[in-house]
Parts: structure tokens; sequence; C-alpha cells
């Protein structure tokens, strides 16, 4: 028997997964760059808005008007009797364009506004998690450094101890030598508790 060739049905599913090629087109498609076209057009409205322009914009309207009205009739070509035609044309369009392209500058304006409002926000908050963490921190500090022990108050601890170690081997209580030592030992007291006040406002 011969074996029959498999044919590929062809179905209006097959090739659903791959996008079709882009059709042709009379024309190209324009596209230009954003970036570029809102700087050129930024630009421009400045432009529009500096005395330079105003100036440029004045010579030109005078030389328009002296040119086809004291030029031979020949050379002119915007009637004078008609009110110039073209001049308020050339006017009328660009106060058409000039409407869009100051539009467009303030948008681009109110978008970088927008982009430096965010940026000082996130800016702020973090600079205002850093300061409570900062006081959260020297807090903490100054409850551990009240614990701390100074280096007065352990001198006397010390010497206390020392004269009491000295005193019981010896065996001998003097009235004299204890009424002193109960003085040096409250003026040790004494100084230990301001130089302890003293670090408290010196940290304050």
């Amino acid at each position: 028997m011969a074996e029959k060739n498999p044919r590929r049905v062809k179905t209006k599913a097959s090739g659903l997964d791959t996008p079709l090629s882009a059709r042709g087109r009379f024309w190209p498609r324009l596209s230009p760059n954003p970036d570029a076209f809102g700087s050129a057009t930024e630009k421009f409205a400045r432009f529009m808005g500096t005395p330079q322009f105003l100036l440029w914009m004045t010579i030109f309207c005078v030389l328009w008007l002296l040119w086809n009205t004291l030029a031979p009739q020949a050379w002119r070509f915007d009637s004078a009797a008609m009110g110039f035609t073209a001049l308020t044309l050339m006017l009328s369009l660009q106060a058409s364009y000039a409407a869009p392209l100051l539009l467009l500058a303030q948008n681009r304006q109110d978008d970088r506004d927008r982009v430096s409002l965010t940026e000082d926000r996130s800016r702020a908050e973090r600079n205002l998690t850093d300061t409570e963490y900062l006081t959260r921190e020297i807090a903490s500090l100054r409850l551990a450094m009240r614990d701390v022990a100074t280096r007065d108050f352990v001198r006397s601890e010390l010497r206390n101890v020392l004269e009491e170690l000295l005193e019981e081997r010896e065996g001998v209580e003097d009235p004299e030598a204890k009424r002193r030592r109960e003085r040096e030992r409250e003026r040790f007291e004494r100084a230990g508790r301001d130089e302890r006040d003293r670090e408290e406002k010196d940290r304050r």
C-alpha cells in the first residue's frame, strides 16, 4: 500500500500567537521626540516673553507697513487698501500657535515642579526619620550615663572601704578619726553630686 502523505491543514486559528506585520503606509508615521520637542517649544515660549522678541516683532511690522505703503506699486505684496490682509493673517497664525506653545511650556514647568515637590517631600521625610532616630539614641545615652559612677564617687567609696578595713584591723575606734572620716565622706559625696549635676546640665 502506498503511504499517504499527511497534508497540513491551515485553519484560521493558526498563527494567532504571531503578530502581524505592519501594513504599509503612503507616508511615514511622525513620531517626534517628546523631550526634544518640548525643550524647543519651551525655549521658543521663553523667547516670546522677552523684550528682544517684542523689539524684533515691532521692527518687522513697521518695515512691513512702510514697504507696502511707500514702495512702488509693483513691489508691494500686501494691499494697504484692504487693511494689510497678509500681515493680519500672519499675526493671527502667530497668536494661534503662541497659545499652545505657552501651554506646553507651562505643562513642562508644572511637571518639573511636581517632581521637585515629590523629591523635597521624600527628603523631608528622611530628615525627620533621621532626627527621630538621633533623638532616641541621645535619650537612651542619657539614661545610660545616669547609671555610670563618676570618678570622684568611686574614689571616695574606695577610700571609705580602705579606712574601714584599717580601723577593723587596728581594732581602735578614735572619735576624732571617725568625725574626720564622716566629714571626708560628706565632702566627697557632695563633690560627686556636684559633678553629676554638671554632667546633666552639659548633656541638656
